[in-house]
């Protein structure tokens, strides 16, 4: 990677240390963390395997979500393996390419899914402010162009990281006190000043995850707008229940990441190991109750699961 060959090293490794203080702990913490990894793996599998495979589901609203599931798989697969890695074998050496490739990916993950939940937030819009215009509005074309946009859009915002990372010497200690790569934490490794980093991170955040926020709550507004136009309250659950997965998934999705910028802004008084921890479960929980959440709340998924593990799927 020519990015990491050209920064100034004075060592090829990383030390990830899991979570600092509860080293006694590893092994035991590492048994829930691979029973949810598991379920989070297997969730987000079957649900692009049925969406891919199952015509009655080749709709935008679960074309999205199988956009969803692969953020996930991204999220999740590029922290956890290395994860318990730390944890049972204490295999806790990264070399720098591995550290920017995990790093890239957790930070691609993040913020395609937040575009996913954007991209959702605008189809149901259009599902209920103009259903007659909703198949012809959200053609397959124009979901695989929006589905490129999220990917460029994400690709464009991470790079100009590296591009950063490479311009710092890497001199003093290279103990990442941490579960895995993030981009502040190595740069604090840095012996130079990282106020451009910081900057570039907390624009990131503006930029793109309160843009976001700021545009799913238009679109709800306009949604709520059109729901109490409707002539019946029969109308009014049908719709809101359209909705309920999705605002599921945006509470599990912002609400964390906002309390974790949060304790590390102002909680200074916060361990550090409460820190890595809710760090490390945000990849982990948020994997595996999205595929649960959809799966409970929507009629068709639950069927197409109860056909895929019984004996009567080719009659289903």
């Amino acid at each position: 990677m020519s990015a990491v060959n050209s920064t100034k090293f004075s060592h090829l490794t990383f030390i990830l240390l899991g979570i600092p203080g509860l080293e006694d702990w590893h092994t035991w913490i590492a048994i829930p963390f691979c029973l949810t990894y598991t379920v989070a793996l297997l969730g987000n599998c079957v649900l692009i395997f049925l969406i891919a495979t199952e015509h009655s589901l080749q709709e935008p609203m679960y074309l999205f979500l199988s956009m969803l599931a692969v953020s996930d798989l991204i999220l999740s697969t590029s922290t956890v393996p290395k994860m318990l890695a730390i944890f049972w074998f204490r295999a806790r050496e990264i070399d720098f390419e591995s550290c920017f490739t995990q790093m890239f990916f957790v930070n691609f993950g993040f913020v395609a899914e937040s575009a996913v939940l954007l991209a959702m937030a605008f189809d149901r819009y259009v599902a209920i402010c103009d259903p007659l215009r909703y198949t012809t509005i959200l053609t397959n074309e124009k979901i695989g162009k929006i589905a490129m946009t999220i990917v460029i859009r994400s690709f464009c915002i991470i790079v100009p990281v590296f591009f950063l990372l490479q311009q710092l010497p890497f001199c003093g200690s290279n103990v990442l006190p941490h579960s895995y790569c993030e981009h502040i934490g190595v740069a604090r490794l840095a012996c130079a000043d990282i106020t451009v980093n910081i900057w570039y991170s907390f624009a990131v955040l503006i930029v793109t995850v309160i843009l976001d926020i700021v545009f799913i709550g238009v679109s709800y507004v306009l949604i709520l707008k059109a729901v109490f136009r409707l002539p019946t309250k029969d109308a009014w659950l049908k719709a809101f229940s359209t909705c309920g997965s999705h605002v599921c998934i945006i509470i599990l999705f912002y609400t964390p990441a906002f309390f974790s910028l949060l304790t590390h802004r102002f909680g200074h008084h916060v361990p550090r190991h409460i820190h890595i921890l809710l760090a490390d479960l945000y990849v982990l929980i948020l994997p595996m109750l999205n595929p649960i959440v959809y799966g409970m709340k929507t009629k068709q998924i639950r069927k197409q699961v109860g056909c895929m593990f019984s004996q009567k799927w080719k009659w289903c």
